[in-house]
């Protein structure tokens, strides 16, 4: 028999859990670990972009194809995570771990070896079904795993996660792209998998409510069909056809018709996978939002900045992973020190302060061109990193510390899904936004091209590169840098404004509590135990 100690909450004790004192960041490192690979699944692939798309070392994939392939993974995970959250109540966070963690090695196994775009795409929202189940587990083994006086530690943490992630997805996929063949970016999951499951096994406590959540169906449909049908409107709209095409229109109209009635169905059941009565919190909603609008301008950020390192800047897949991984110093760094700062300028003010930092260095895409030192812009990501840490924790911590105990692991899907909505919406609108506006700037340079090359050239700068290889026609390759350099300065100065956005959030719904301080009750302090939850 197992000395894994199995701990069942009392209905007096709402839920509330923790760990042995002396194993529990064990159970931490192991929740990191995870969420660590689930993030890492999502930014290995941006470096693996221009690979994929390349006809002969990858799958020829399209620039519609390479959005797909990374939406797919963020819309599952995000419409999931609410599944994956009901699921952390009713059965226990471990046993969502590791049914998680299962999933994701076999459907990794599964995209390694894809044979084209179509079935790399469906394998990549298997993956991402896996992630939905991993992630609000983690923060659930986090939050109620750990004893009060350590639980914002416990939470800073696991949000570094998220910088680990930055550092070793272009790191460990421009290597493995260096020696292996692309398919190998996916593989490399299965031996980190394998620790995860003997740490679940061994270290992570059994963590049950007597209270058992009913699953959603319904809810769960509404919510993928809504998101994808919105996710497929803004893609088809950077195609060709444009936005006012019926073929972006209507999906995006039915897919918002759709989460309108996953909204009004949530908010007529007793205990929703999805409550919508938690954004009667301000600081929830607030949070929620401003983490969406973060993690939006950070996915498209990181899309299109792959493309321009390797295309314009001409870097190896491994060079381009090494500069990008400098976002990840800056959010761990940015991470660590939020508490104090926090303290110092309470919680509104940090956030603020990140957002600004981060919206800068968007801005900073504008000063880029193919000359830039890379000094220059792994400093500029540094400070991209150090801007959003400075956010992902406090606002974690604060959402959470909003929830009734017995609801962590919906609050948690919520906290999670908001991460990959904003990444799948990210990709999806900064994505379109650019292939539109490069597809303008470079039609000008194909007019004496025959219809076909004119036509696979407009498609990508990876497809006018191509085009201007095979017909030996070099002076393409510099309209091409010309064209994608001018969508990039366009695509960034939408991406800090819709970042600045986030700010005002912020200072608009974080206003001080009218019986206490910021500073004195909420993130790097001590867990305040009357914290109510309304609605």
């Amino acid at each position: 028999m197992s000395d894994r100690p199995a701990v069942s909450d009392a209905a007096g004790d709402e839920g509330r859990a923790v760990a042995a004192p002396a194993r529990q960041w064990w159970t931490v490192a192991v929740a990191v670990l995870a969420q660590t690979l689930v993030l890492l699944d999502n930014t290995v692939l941006n470096v693996a972009m221009e690979t994929l798309a390349d006809p002969v070392h990858g799958l020829g994939a399209s620039a519609a194809d390479l959005a797909w392939a990374n939406a797919s993974y963020s819309l599952v995970f995000a419409a999931g995570s609410f599944a994956g959250g009901a699921l952390a109540d009713r059965y226990g966070p471990r046993r969502t771990l590791v049914a998680g963690l299962v999933l994701l090695a076999c459907a990794s196994s599964l995209a390694a070896f894809s044979d084209g775009a179509t079935e790399l795409i469906v394998t990549r929202g298997f993956m991402g079904a896996g992630g939905a189940l991993i992630t609000p587990a983690t923060l659930a083994i986090v939050t109620r795993g750990t004893a009060p006086a350590d639980r914002t530690r416990a939470i800073a943490v696991w949000a570094s996660a998220g910088g680990a992630a930055v550092a070793l997805g272009p790191v460990v996929g421009g290597a493995l792209l260096t020696r292996f063949w692309w398919g190998s970016v996916f593989l490399v999951n299965l031996p980190v998998v394998a620790v995860c499951l003997a740490g679940a096994a061994l270290l992570v406590p059994e963590l049950r409510y007597a209270e058992r959540r009913v699953l959603d169906p319904l809810g769960l449909a509404l919510s993928v069909l809504g998101l994808g049908l919105v996710v497929y409107g803004v893609i088809q709209g950077g195609r060709p056809s444009g936005w006012a095409s019926p073929a972006a229109l209507l999906p995006m109209a039915l897919g918002l018709v759709l989460l309108a009635a996953f909204v009004v169905s949530q908010s007529r059941r007793a205990v929703p996978g999805f409550d919508v009565r938690l954004f009667t919190e301000a600081r929830f909603a607030g949070g929620s939002v401003t983490l969406l609008l973060l993690f939006f301008g950070l996915a498209g950020q990181l899309f299109y900045c792959a493309f321009y390192l390797q295309g314009v800047h001409g870097l190896s897949t491994l060079a381009a992973g090494a500069v990008m991984s400098a976002a990840a110093g800056g959010i761990v760094l940015g991470n660590q020190v939020s508490p104090a700062l926090s303290r110092l300028l309470t919680v509104r003010w940090c956030a603020v302060a990140g957002i600004l930092l981060s919206s800068a260095t968007f801005g900073g895409y504008l000063l880029f061109d193919a000359e830039t030192p890379v000094a220059w812009i792994a400093g500029t990501l540094f400070a991209q990193g150090v801007g959003i840490g400075l956010v992902v924790a406090p606002m974690t911590a604060e959402m959470m510390a909003a929830l009734p105990p017995r609801f962590t692991g919906a609050g948690a899907a919520i906290n999670a899904a908001a991460r990959p909505v904003g990444s799948t919406l990210g990709v999806a609108v900064l994505g379109s936004v650019l292939a539109t506006t490069y597809r303008g700037a470079v039609r000008p340079a194909l007019t004496d091209l025959p219809p076909g090359p004119r036509s696979r050239a407009l498609d990508s700068a990876e497809a006018t590169r191509a085009v201007a290889r095979s017909l030996n026609r070099p002076e393409l390759l510099a309209a091409a840098d010309r064209a994608y350099l001018h969508a990039m300065y366009v695509t960034a100065a939408w991406t800090a404004l819709l970042s600045l956005a986030g700010a005002v959030l912020v200072i608009g719904y974080f206003r001080p509590r009218p019986s206490t301080t910021e500073a004195g009750s909420g993130y790097g302090a001590a867990p305040s135990s009357n914290r109510a939850h309304r609605g």
